[in-house]
């Protein structure tokens, strides 16, 4: 005779269960197995300067500029 004494398994199955839903949908998967990683701005730069849109003088402006703030937040 079943008299409910497993109640709490069962709870905690549930959660096991919410947790893994929770964590299949959540997390920033872009590809199965891989994390998204954002862009640096020195990367995006350096796209920007690829595809023709920065002079080289303004890509060494914008770059030094980069540089100089990284380098203080390091500090």
């Amino acid at each position: 005779m079943y008299t409910g004494g497993f109640w709490g398994m069962n709870l905690i199955w549930w959660f096991i269960w919410m947790g893994l839903i929770f964590w299949i949908f959540a997390t920033p998967y872009s590809i199965p197995g891989q994390r998204y990683k954002r862009d640096s701005a020195l990367d995006i730069l350096r796209k920007r300067f690829a595809s023709g849109q920065l002079t080289i003088e303004e890509y060494n402006e914008k770059k030094k500029v980069l540089e100089n703030d990284l380098g203080k937040d390091k500090l």
